[in-house]
């Protein structure tokens, strides 16, 4: 029997900086993933561009609005229980600092950059989170 192949899923994750800070949100208990915490943003549905996805989902998950910046970085993950992810990193500005956790978020905090430990976020965005820390060169800072 032939193993499936799982299609790769493309998502945005939203990269907002603020004083040395860094937003992320955790996901809640449960599942292969649950309680690490990520970068906002999430799929690109059929027929957006990684910018209109990543407004759309800061909306539903933060309920505020976002302008997006350049993209900052793209990076592909292959997880262990088999899901295969292309993340767009992309550098963007909150219309508010009032956040809001919508469905799917069990919690909402700025992290202090060089004190964040990779080993609690999501291991698709852990290259990105290192090169973040170590790079001089911060979006939105």
């Amino acid at each position: 029997m032939t193993p499936k192949i799982e299609e790769r899923l493309k998502v945005v994750a939203a990269v907002v900086l603020r004083d040395g800070r860094l937003l992320l949100t955790q996901r809640p208990p449960g599942g292969p993933l649950g309680g690490q915490w990520e970068f906002p943003g999430g799929k690109i549905e059929p027929g957006e561009t990684p910018q209109q996805a990543l407004v759309r989902e800061i909306r539903e998950e933060l309920h505020v609005g976002a302008t997006t910046r350049e993209v900052i970085a793209v990076d592909r993950h292959q997880y262990t229980h088999g899901l295969d992810v292309e993340i767009h990193f992309i550098a963007c500005e909150l219309d508010s600092f009032e956040l809001v956790a919508g469905r799917g978020i069990h919690d909402i905090r700025w992290w202090e950059l060089d004190l964040l430990d990779p080993s609690i976020v999501l291991e698709g965005d852990r290259r990105f989170l290192n090169e973040l820390k170590s790079s001089q060169r911060r979006p939105g800072s």
